[in-house]
């Protein structure tokens, strides 16, 4: 898969060592020189590093717009990030465009609209993550979706949850929920519904906030 990651920053510079790192070609378009000395510090290579302003056209044709898989825009200012989003989608019509959301009042502008696939924002992530904390017992949020109020959630199953040794085929589970996976160590299963649910174990499902705090009920504590 071909990668442009636009901002070499410490989030762009992660994104391309790990892409990289899994076999995909990824280029980092950057121009300020710490971050550039940054990128060469962690091991990038000359050739997967391009000095420049991302919302330059002919840059981006030179890092391989027209041919790319994904656009990944990750600079700390948010107009900038917009700007290459619509350039990528609308004048390269790139597949998947992926834009990271730095000030939380923004994040109403980044959508398909702008060219805007996917959004990362990270302090409302953050902040749902401390809100779990607060509010549920056993389920952290691992990913926002950018569309709805859907999010990927981790459960841990308590040994005082009224279900342990239960069926998943027993369990009423909220109609808004979907369970993905289930792991204890260091294995993992893809539940059905004459899956056990045992104490201990982590439960990755698919929610929306409603059914998320049911499923906190369904496996928490019992009170």
């Amino acid at each position: 898969m071909n990668v442009i990651i636009v901002g070499g920053g410490q989030v762009g510079g992660y994104i391309a060592g790990l892409l990289i790192e899994n076999g995909n070609n990824a280029i980092v378009i950057e121009n300020k020189e710490k971050a550039l000395q940054a990128l060469k510090k962690n091991g990038l290579k000359k050739e997967n590093v391009l000095t420049g302003d991302g919302t330059d056209a002919l840059l981006l044709e030179k890092a391989g717009v027209r041919r790319c898989n994904a656009l990944v825009c990750t600079t700390g200012n948010d107009e900038t990030n917009l700007a290459v989003a619509m350039m990528a989608k609308f004048e390269y019509d790139v597949p998947k465009v992926i834009a990271r959301v730095n000030n939380p009042k923004n994040a109403w502008l980044f959508n398909a609209g702008m060219g805007v696939d996917v959004k990362i924002n990270q302090a409302d992530m953050i902040g749902h993550m401390i809100a779990d904390e607060m509010n549920y017992q056993s389920i952290m949020t691992l990913m926002r979706l950018s569309k709805g109020d859907y999010s990927i959630v981790r459960i841990h199953v308590d040994y005082h949850s009224p279900n342990v040794n239960k069926t998943i085929a027993e369990i009423k589970l909220p109609s808004h929920a979907l369970l993905i996976a289930i792991y204890e160590d260091d294995a993992m299963l893809i539940p059905h519904g004459e899956t056990v649910i045992r104490a201990g174990q982590y439960i990755l499902a698919f929610a929306d906030e409603a059914a998320v705090e049911e499923l906190n009920r369904i496996f928490g504590a019992k009170k």
